[in-house]
């Protein structure tokens, strides 16, 4: 993806104002999955050096809530509070990067709510916050601090029908096979089980490892970047994913794959 430096706006009035420097080490293949449920919502996620963060969101009474069921949602636990308010002051102490001089950070939104109604409802959100986020012009993309990917209840045909984006699709397995561009589904991510037979007891055979070498490549040769849901939190799992070359590894344990991907070489 391209790179643009930020400009104008409200970032380059704290474009003095210093940059954080007890920032962890950005971590790009560490993926916060179900983020919000953490004590911390995005800070706990960002205090470990992840690059890529989840929230569940349900459009009520047209408000972007953050939550994994329905019922659980609180008026205060907004998409706006928990994450793009406080990503933007971030964006803006660190000179427009998200850590110091830092690479791009994914907020993967997985619509829990009607497509259509919730996209409309994020569209005009994420246009206030323009300024941090990475933008899909016409199948080109100038990349930002924060890249929002929609996953769960995708309005596909509607996204892609947009001539300016501040959003791309979340896609899945069968999407490899489609020639959809990456500038739109620049992520894909699928349901482990429902992919692999092997269920992590033993050795993963060969027929189910030459399976996944397969898909990592077709998947990095469309330029698109790979991530597997409902894998356990164990290191010989991420040791898996991590040889193979899987891009984004999904854990609700934060320092845990924290040390995990510090004590091996970035790849």
């Amino acid at each position: 993806m391209l790179t643009i430096g930020l400009s104008g706006g409200s970032l380059s009035k704290n474009a003095a104002a210093p940059p954080e420097t007890n920032s962890p080490p950005p971590l790009t293949r560490a993926h916060a999955h179900n983020d919000y449920e953490h004590p911390r919502p995005l800070f706990d996620g960002l205090d470990h050096g992840f690059c890529s963060i989840e929230a569940d969101v349900w459009l009520v009474d047209d408000h972007l809530l953050v939550a994994h069921d329905r019922e659980k949602v609180k008026a205060t636990r907004t998409l706006q509070a928990l994450y793009l308010n406080p990503l933007r002051e971030r964006v803006r102490k660190n000179r427009g990067r998200v850590y110091p001089n830092g690479p791009e950070v994914i907020l993967l939104v997985d619509v829990k709510s009607d497509a259509e109604k919730t996209y409309a409802a994020l569209r005009q959100v994420l246009q206030e916050y323009a300024d941090m986020l990475t933008v899909f012009r016409d199948g080109n993309v100038q990349t930002n601090a924060v890249t929002v990917v929609i996953s769960g209840n995708r309005a596909s045909k509607t996204m892609e029908a947009e001539p300016v984006r501040y959003a791309a699709v979340d896609g899945r397995i069968e999407d490899l096979e489609s020639n959809t561009p990456g500038s739109f589904i620049p992520l894909i991510s699928d349901n482990w089980s429902k992919v692999f037979k092997w269920q992590w007891t033993g050795s993963l055979p060969d027929d189910e490892r030459q399976k996944l070498k397969q898909i990592v490549e077709q998947a990095h040769a469309q330029g698109r970047r790979l991530r597997f849901w409902n894998t356990p939190d164990k290191p010989e799992v991420w040791q898996v994913l991590f040889d193979a070359g899987v891009d984004l590894i999904n854990t609700d344990d934060l320092a845990g794959l924290q040390k995990f991907l510090l004590s091996r070489p970035q790849k």
